[in-house]
């Protein structure tokens, strides 16, 4: 063990289990955010400017925040970061139910949510490779792990929002939702004591010089990889057609078409189940096969078909089928990402490139959201999705085009770090990859 530390599974256990409630609280607040706003205001496009706010801070937070989280220290940042949440997502129904609840303070408390939000669940994942040493265990089954976990709680969370939500409101499902973050603050903040990945890291004094050139190094590296900045790029076209269709496009079209929110909680949960059934069979046979045929493939298919069968039909049967296939087919995505990112990024960078990586690819979300709720108004929810679709599928053909993307079968050791640079945090993971909200 790293410093004579005593092996332990209590932190590895404790940062799962937060991060199992934490997602499936996010799953709540995002089917019950845009449902809360179509019932108050019937307006598809405040649903995308409120998608909007909410997004806008989270790329903000990433952009900014990856030197930061050493300095504070990661169990810290998860627990405010999960604290801070709570408080924003739980006053929205209580300033509703007293009848103060303006769409302006609306838009604010989902903006602060979301620059809350990033920290926390980069703080959570930056520590699983100490967690795991700390166990005992290697390092690719604590992945598995925290990713399985993660999809199991997305799962719940959009089955139980859809059942909730026609039960009781979306104002209790908020309510319900802000429990789960102070679960998950309590969780990280009773189980995580102890590990010295977890607390603040010695570094440089704190100056603007100091704190550039530690951002700039993560930027430096990502824009200086050529398969990496190809991820990046795809993902970030995926993110926001993804964010439109979560935010705007399918809550609009199950109020409109399949009968309400049960249907749009069924459909998030059965693309949610799909994805852990496929990273469960690419964990089981997918190294047989290879990454790039595997993903490119899988990439294809877990967007565009959606898009197009709730252009076409208004029953929910054929959208759950696709959605089902198109999550099996997404849920192989990011442990090929993961893995990707793990083999080319080296260690004294991961806090830092994380930061870039999570940026970059959650910079279009945003503009997803709002231009989704902006074409739902302008030319129907049919034309919205198929313009949106169709955006989705150009992205997920780059692997077909791009020499980049040649490379994703060779198992590169991670660069050398040429300028040695201020002095930097102890590492804590891999890099935090570009992910795939569609999975």
């Amino acid at each position: 063990m790293r410093g004579g530390q005593a092996r332990s599974r209590i932190p590895l256990v404790s940062v799962l289990a937060a991060n199992s409630v934490s997602t499936a609280g996010t799953s709540l607040t995002l089917i019950g955010v845009p449902w809360f706003v179509l019932e108050t205001t019937g307006s598809a496009a405040r649903a995308g400017v409120v998608a909007f706010c909410a997004t806008v801070p989270i790329v903000a937070a990433a952009l900014a925040g990856g030197p930061v989280i050493d300095r504070i220290g990661r169990r810290r940042v998860a627990v405010a970061s999960d604290a801070v949440c709570g408080a924003a997502v739980a006053a929205v129904p209580l300033l509703h139910a007293a009848g103060l609840l303006e769409f302006w303070m609306l838009c604010a408390l989902m903006a602060l949510n979301g620059f809350a939000h990033t920290p926390g669940n980069t703080a959570r994942y930056v520590l699983v490779p100490d967690l795991a040493e700390h166990a005992g265990t290697t390092l690719a089954r604590a992945a598995s792990l925290y990713d399985a976990v993660s999809r199991g709680a997305r799962m719940v969370g959009a089955a139980l929002a859809g059942v909730l939500i026609a039960a009781v409101g979306a104002e209790t499902v908020l309510l319900l939702d802000a429990c789960t973050f102070a679960l998950s603050a309590l969780l990280v903040a009773a189980g995580v004591r102890g590990v010295r990945a977890a607390e603040p890291r010695k570094a440089a004094p704190v100056s603007l010089r100091t704190y550039t050139s530690e951002l700039r190094e993560g930027y430096s590296y990502v824009l200086g990889h050529r398969l990496l900045l190809a991820m990046v790029v795809m993902v970030l076209f995926m993110n926001g057609t993804d964010q439109g269709w979560l935010a705007v496009l399918l809550p609009v079209h199950a109020e409109a078409e399949l009968g309400g929110s049960t249907q749009l909680g069924l459909l998030t949960s059965l693309m949610a189940g799909g994805a852990l059934a496929g990273a469960l069979l690419y964990g089981a046979v997918g190294h047989r096969f290879s990454r790039r045929a595997v993903f490119t493939v899988c990439v294809v298919l877990c967007g565009g078909p959606r898009f197009l069968v709730a252009a076409l039909t208004d029953t929910t049967p054929p959208l759950a089928l696709t959605m089902a296939l198109s999550g099996l087919a997404a849920g192989v995505l990011n442990p090929i990402l993961t893995t990707l990112t793990y083999e080319r990024v080296p260690e004294e960078l991961r806090s830092r490139v994380s930061g870039a990586l999570t940026a970059g690819c959650e910079l279009a979300m945003p503009v997803g959201g709002l231009a989704a709720g902006l074409l739902v108004e302008g030319v129907g929810a049919t034309g919205a999705l198929l313009a949106m679709g169709g955006v989705y599928l150009l992205a997920t053909l780059s692997p077909l085009v791009f020499p980049a993307w040649r490379t994703m079968d060779e198992t590169a050791p991670a660069a050398p770090v040429s300028s040695p640079g201020p002095s930097r945090p102890a590492p804590g993971r891999a890099a935090s990859p570009p992910r795939s909200s569609a999975s």
